[in-house]
């Protein structure tokens, strides 16, 4: 049997799915199977799979019942102690699976095991963003206020968990994966490589992009994490709530909605008016003006300018983040 079984849910994703498959193919650890999971496509996924030949590659075809119900499956079918999910159009640095597994191994209490992130787009190239978390442990009062987990695609999670806490609600489109995090570190302890393995990609059709989608959806998650929460934490609600809507207004600055992106950061500051004095906040603020007066790339390219410069000026050994 496998000691790692990687879940990858594929619907119509032929545009990247190959170049996924690689950087699976190509991780330094060997011992996993990858079920790619056909979730009703329409594409060529049937054709194109004929031409795998590695005999740890799977292909499962169902009708299609969505990104939760597709990694159900995998996870229904998976064989591995450990299950990884991947999805069709990120990539895994080489180390990842290696470097995880291992810390599974030096921290046999841990259930989940995430990454830090790097954005990329289309072509593969660095967006300049990154997602570096630090927090590890008992990790439940903080991940019912915001996702620790930067993207579907890093974490790698003990067989044990799902027996023991379920699996993904196929009712929460776009944030079943918030949900499941914190019903699994309600139960066990998380723990982070703090090194940039997974290649998270951002284009025009990402779900994590439609904007009243995902608000609808974070509104369920946070009120069914907070109905088994002691009283003395109940004010968290509404932090969870600033930040969710303060992430949103981010993901329309970089669709160029600045009307969305000013009532998302609206909302933020009416849940936690603290928030008005941050870093983050006041660089929000300067985003919502330079899109609303100088059109939706203009933060894009002086976000891009100061990488440049940065590139330039900077010792090329000197890491930086520009998130």
């Amino acid at each position: 049997m496998p000691q790692v079984s990687v879940v990858i849910p594929a619907y119509n994703a032929m545009a990247y799915l190959p170049k996924t498959l690689d950087s699976v193919l190509q991780q330094t650890f060997t011992d996993f199977e990858v079920l790619i999971i056909n979730d009703g496509s329409s594409d060529s996924i049937i054709e194109w799979f004929a031409s795998v030949t590695d005999p740890r590659v799977k292909l499962i075809s169902q009708e299609n019942q969505g990104l939760s119900g597709a990694r159900n499956t995998g996870i229904a079918q998976a064989q591995g102690e450990y299950i990884a999910f991947l999805d069709a159009d990120d990539l895994w640095a080489p180390t990842k699976l290696e470097k995880q597994v291992r810390c599974f191994e030096n921290h046999p209490a841990v259930g989940l095991v995430h990454t830090w992130t790097i954005l990329i787009d289309e072509t593969d190239k660095p967006t300049g963003g990154k997602c570096s978390p630090y927090l590890e442990g008992n990790v439940w009062e903080q991940i019912i206020v915001v996702n620790l987990v930067s993207s579907g695609s890093t974490p790698i999670v003990r067989r044990c968990c799902f027996e023991n806490v379920g699996v993904f609600a196929r009712d929460l489109s776009g944030t079943a994966d918030w949900n499941m995090w914190i019903r699994i570190a309600s139960c066990y302890p998380f723990a982070v490589v703090k090194e940039p393995l997974t290649l998270y990609r951002q284009h025009a059709q990402n779900m994590s992009k439609d904007c009243q989608h995902m608000l609808q959806n974070a509104r369920v998650v946070i009120e069914r994490s907070f109905q088994s929460v002691p009283l003395e934490l109940l004010y968290l609600r509404s932090r969870a709530y600033a930040y969710f809507y303060r992430y949103q207004a981010w993901v329309s600055i970089y669709s160029g909605d600045y009307k969305q992106a000013s009532f998302c950061h609206q909302q933020a500051l009416l849940h936690n008016p603290w928030l008005r004095y941050s870093h983050n906040s006041l660089r929000l603020s300067l985003a919502i003006f330079l899109t609303r007066f100088f059109g939706a790339n203009s933060y894009a390219a002086i976000r891009a300018l100061n990488r440049s410069l940065k590139e330039k000026i900077l010792p090329k050994n000197l890491e930086f983040s520009n998130t």
